[in-house]
């Protein structure tokens, strides 16, 4: 199976011989590929949507691979038992809905060791919430695909700390490993804030001129990150 850019960055941070838990796995297309490429012994693929398991049972049969791959029905870790599995990948889900997963089943997390994320929105509250609950983030990449930017995070647990706050905005492993797609990432960041200030010119609310305050705060920061990029 060939996957898009995105799938096959998140699948490149799958560890060899791992049993690995899907969730929310729509298609099932990583699944399939660790698998096919003998990357994981045991892939538990789930889905809180009965028509995509039903797609996944159908792309499954179609590879032969059904004794490797256990297809189940249920939300979050929910489907999923403690020391299960030794890593999970969540992806193409919100940032929120990832920290809720993780935190509505600490036993479970806990006894997992690889973590590879990819949140559609709110990568920020997603970072926050893994320094603040005993995560390392150990590498970090971006993925394009038409004209969306999406942020695949690795973690494991272990205790770190952010040393300037821009990084809970920007992965500090995307800067420490100049990701080739940062520097344009991040003018797509500042664009789409600009936009959001044009928008707000002109509204007198205190709300208003906070959150203008706020986002004329968050460009000076992007602007020098791209400074510090630019100029390596």
């Amino acid at each position: 199976m060939k996957l898009s850019d995105r799938l096959q960055k998140i699948a490149d941070f799958v560890p060899r011989n791992t049993i690995v838990g899907d969730i929310g796995t729509d298609h099932g297309y990583i699944p399939i590929y660790l698998r096919e490429n003998g990357i994981s012994k045991i892939v538990i693929a789930t889905d809180i949507s009965q028509s995509s398991l039903n797609k996944i049972i159908e792309s499954v049969n179609e590879v032969d691979h059904i004794d490797h791959i256990d297809i189940r029905l249920g939300d979050g870790l929910e489907p999923i038992k403690p020391f299960e599995i030794d890593t999970v990948v969540m992806a193409g889900m919100g940032g929120l809905l990832i920290c809720d997963i993780l935190d509505k089943d600490k036993e479970k997390r806990d006894s997992i060791t690889h973590f590879i994320l990819q949140p559609n929105v709110a990568s920020k509250e997603l970072r926050k919430y893994l320094y603040d609950n005993n995560f390392e983030i150990i590498d970090e990449v971006l993925a394009k695909e038409e004209d969306r930017f999406y942020e695949i995070i690795y973690a494991k647990k272990g205790k770190a700390y952010v040393t300037e706050d821009i990084y809970y905005e920007i992965g500090e492993k995307l800067i420490i490993n100049r990701d080739p797609l940062l520097e344009e990432f991040i003018k797509n960041r500042i664009g789409t804030i600009e936009q959001i200030l044009r928008e707000l010119e002109g509204k007198n609310t205190d709300k208003a001129q906070e959150r203008y305050q706020q986002l004329s705060k968050k460009i000076i920061e992007l602007e020098e990150v791209l400074e510090q990029i630019e100029s390596c």
